[in-house]
C-alpha cells in the first residue's frame, strides 16, 4: 500500500486510527498529519533503535511520539511555546500513572469542597462561584486583548481559571504539567466557544458548560496511556523551544539520521491564533510583545508575521522561479487594484517564506549524518490572488541548490480549493544529504 493511493482523496487528513489514539490524542493540532504517515517513512527510510530522528517543526509532537512508540530516539524543535509544551509533556512518560490519578482526585476534592454544587455528576455547573461571592475570575485587559473575541464565555473562563489555580498553586510536587495539558486540551475542545475548520473561528456561545468532569476524563485517558507505554518510557526524546533556522547550538554535528516534519505552508493562516487561548491561559503569552517575540521565531508564512527587519528573502534572491512567482503575485495585485496593507505584502511573504526555508535547510547540513534522509510534508497553495504556489517543487529546487539530493515527491493527498476550484496537492518532499 502506498500513501499516494491511500491518502490522495483527503479522507485520511486528520484521522487517528484507534490504535494511534494513545498519547497522540492528549493534545494535537486540528490539521496535524497522521501518525501512520510517520510510521510509513520510518519504514521507508529503514530507521531503527539507536538512530536519531529530528523534527525541526515538531508542533505538538506527532513525529516524536510515534518515534518513541517505535523505540527510536528523537529531537524536536518548535517555536510556538504552547506547542513546545504539549510536545514536551506528550513525550514525558516518566510520570507514575497512579500519581497522576491521585493528583486528579485531590484537585477534584478541593474544588468540590469549595463549591455549593457538591455533586460533580450533575455537571459541576457552578463550582467555585460561591467562594468569590459571585465575582467571577477573569483575565487582565492586556491578556484579554490577545484572545479571539468571544472565544470563551465568562463563567466557563472563571471555572477554568479556578481549576488552573488549584492545579498550579496548591500541589507544587505533583505532575502538574500533564494536568495543565489536559486542561488546555479540554478548554479548547469542549469548554471554549472555538470551532475549527480550515481556519479557527467562534461558534455558538456556551453560557455555561462542565469543566471539572471533562478535565478528569482527559486525565483518565493519560493514566491509561502511561500504563500502556511504560516499557518505552526510557526512549530518548527531547524538545527545544527554538527557531528552526537556528538549531546548531542545540544539536551535535553529524548526529541526525533522519527528518520527518511538516513546516508551515505559504498562506494566510496565522499559526499563532490556533493556540492563542491556551497560550494565554497557561501563561505562555501575556502581552503583544510576547506575541511578537514568538512570531519572530516562525518561518514567515503569512503577512501577519512579517517585520521590517526581515531579511530571509536574501537567501533566494538568485532563484528566478521564486522571483518570477513573487513578481506575478504583485502584478496581479496591481491588476486587481488591491491596496490593503496585507495584500501589498503578499509578494514579500512568498520571498521570505522560501528564503526562511532555504536558511533552515542550510542550517541543517552540519547536523545531518552522511546519507541522512528527509521527509517534508508540504502543500501547494493559492492564497495570494489565486496564483498557484507549487511549494514542494520550489522547495526541491531550493534544496538542490544547497547540495541535497531530491529523491522523490510523494503525493500525500489532494484538497479541493473553493477559491480556485482546483485540487491542491499536499506532498512529501523526500531528500537525502550525502555530505
Amino acid at each position: 500500500m502506498t500513501y499516494t493511493t491511500q491518502l490522495q482523496n483527503g479522507n485520511e487528513l486528520n484521522r487517528l486510527y484507534d490504535s494511534d489514539r494513545p498519547v497522540h490524542e492528549w493534545y494535537r493540532f486540528v490539521l496535524s498529519f497522521p501518525p501512520h504517515l510517520v510510521r510509513h517513512y520510518v519504514e521507508k527510510f529503514g530507521l531503527s533503535r539507536g538512530q536519531l530522528i529530528l523534527d525541526p517543526f515538531c508542533g505538538t509532537g506527532t513525529t516524536l511520539v510515534e518515534a518513541k512508540k517505535l523505540g527510536i530516539g528523537s529531537v524536536g524543535v518548535e517555536a510556538n511555546a504552547m506547542a513546545h509544551f504539549a510536545a514536551s509533556v506528550k513525550t514525558d512518560w516518566d510520570v507514575e500513572p497512579v500519581d497522576l490519578a491521585n493528583f486528579g482526585q485531590k484537585v477534584a476534592n478541593s474544588i468540590c469542597e469549595k463549591s455549593d454544587e457538591r455533586v460533580l455528576a450533575a455537571g459541576d455547573n457552578h463550582f467555585g462561584v460561591s467562594v468569590y461571592n459571585g465575582r467571577l475570575r477573569t483575565l487582565d485587559s492586556e491578556k484579554s486583548r490577545l484572545l479571539i473575541k468571544n472565544s470563551i464565555s465568562p463563567l466557563p473562563l472563571h471555572k477554568v481559571l479556578t481549576l488552573l489555580d488549584s492545579i498550579e498553586r496548591h500541589y507544587p510536587d505533583e505532575p502538574r504539567n500533564h494536568a495543565r495539558l489536559a486542561l488546555a486540551r479540554q478548554t479548547v475542545k469542549e469548554i471554549s466557544n472555538l470551532r475549527f475548520g480550515p481556519e479557527i473561528g467562534v461558534g455558538k456561545q456556551k453560557v455555561d458548560t462542565p469543566v471539572l468532569r471533562p478535565w478528569l476524563s482527559a486525565l483518565d485517558r493519560m493514566v491509561a496511556d502511561l500504563q500502556e507505554c511504560r516499557a518505552l518510557r526510557d526512549t530518548r526524546s527531547t524538545v527545544f523551544l527554538a527557531d528552526a533556522r537556528n538549531m546548531r547550538r542545540y544539536l551535535a554535528p553529524n548526529s541526525v539520521d533522519a527528518i520527518i516534519t511538516s513546516p508551515p505552508y505559504p498562506n494566510e493562516k496565522d499559526y499563532s491564533r490556533t493556540t492563542r487561548l491556551e497560550s494565554v491561559l497557561l501563561g505562555f503569552m501575556s502581552s503583544r510583545q510576547d506575541l511578537r517575540k514568538q512570531k519572530q521565531q516562525f518561518i514567515r508564512s503569512n503577512t501577519r508575521g512579517v517585520y521590517k527587519s526581515d531579511e530571509d528573502h536574501r537567501w533566494v534572491q538568485d532563484i528566478s522561479r521564486i522571483q518570477e512567482l513573487a513578481d506575478s503575485i504583485e502584478a496581479r495585485r496591481l491588476e486587481l487594484g488591491k491596496t490593503s496593507g496585507f495584500e501589498k505584502q503578499y509578494a514579500k511573504v512568498v520571498r521570505l517564506y522560501f528564503g526562511g526555508m532555504a536558511r533552515h535547510l542550510s542550517e541543517l547540513r552540519s547536523l545531518l549524518r552522511p546519507g541522512a534522509k528527509l521527509a517534508y510534508v508540504v502543500g501547494d497553495q493559492a492564497s495570494y490572488f489565486r496564483i498557484m504556489v507549487r511549494t514542494g517543487q520550489i522547495l526541491a529546487e531550493v534544496a538542490e541548490r544547497l547540495g541535497y539530493e531530491v529523491l522523490d515527491i510523494d503525493l500525500f493527498r489532494t484538497r479541493f480549493s473553493t477559491a480556485t476550484k482546483e485540487h491542491l496537492r499536499e506532498e512529501v518532499l523526500l531528500l537525502q544529504w550525502n555530505g
